[in-house]
């Protein structure tokens, strides 16, 4: 699960509330563990002031979950101006869930629940295997001539994209803010029936987006269509068409 939002300002509390809001959203779950360097689990007494204090200097570190039977992590970091959409520095919201049935279930309110707070553009929730294949989509390069996988478009590198609130790629579960949602025309009662059929508004305007019901496969035909028939309903998603 990735979230891109807005850089952080100063100490504006985004890193402590995103923790919050997991933690409402998911019933039981406890964001109490530090992963240090070396990867060993350091327990924090005062959680809330450490990660105050560690969001005053930018920065978000890798936490986890204390429940060993539902790993949760959830990490962050600032993405500078030169190498982000429109020239605008972001903050990258990064979650690990574990892909079993208790993790699939939880991935859209988690979702919902990270980007809300944060006050992101947009973010995706998307199992690893089918997430390599998405990322292989971007051209990073004028002379890059290998196409992507599976016959899926072409999408532009981040620092081509004109503007952050335009979503750079799909996922299994989408969350495209009310910005968003109104940069790429969703939804539109003529063509969005079946996705608006899979999707819930949340508080602040925006969407969450369910490509499949069942986490996204891209060894499944069926799946992997959705993914296309997204894309070419939604061509400005990647930078794919011009204003």
């Amino acid at each position: 699960m990735i979230v891109y939002a807005p850089a952080l300002a100063g100490d504006d509390g985004r890193t402590l509330a995103v923790v919050h809001a997991m933690e409402r959203a998911h019933p039981g779950l406890r964001i109490g563990l530090m992963i240090s360097d070396e990867g060993k689990l350091i327990p924090l007494p005062d959680r809330d002031a450490f990660v105050a204090r560690e969001s005053s200097r930018g920065e978000m570190p890798p936490l986890r979950s204390t429940d060993d039977n539902f790993r949760v992590s959830v990490t962050g970091w600032g993405k500078p101006a030169g190498i982000s959409p429109g020239g605008r520095a972001q903050f990258e919201f990064h979650v690990a869930l574990p892909l079993s049935a208790a993790g699939s279930a939880a991935a859209a309110a988690l979702l919902e629940a990270v980007a809300e707070d944060a006050r992101a553009f947009w973010g995706h929730a998307t199992p690893f295997s089918a997430g390599v294949d998405i990322a292989r989509q971007t051209k990073n390069r004028p002379d890059g001539l290998e196409p992507p996988p599976r016959g899926l478009p072409v999408i532009k590198s981040p620092v081509a994209m004109r503007s952050p609130e335009i979503p750079h790629r799909l996922g299994w579960l989408n969350y495209w803010s009310d910005a968003a949602a109104r940069a790429i025309g969703f939804p539109d009662p003529a063509r969005d029936a079946e996705l608006v059929s899979r999707s819930r508004r949340t508080a602040t305007g925006g969407w969450v987006v369910m490509l499949t019901d069942a986490p996204l496969d891209l060894d499944n035909p069926a799946h992997l269509d959705a993914l296309k028939r997204a894309y070419e309903r939604f061509p400005e998603i990647g930078g794919r068409s011009t204003p």
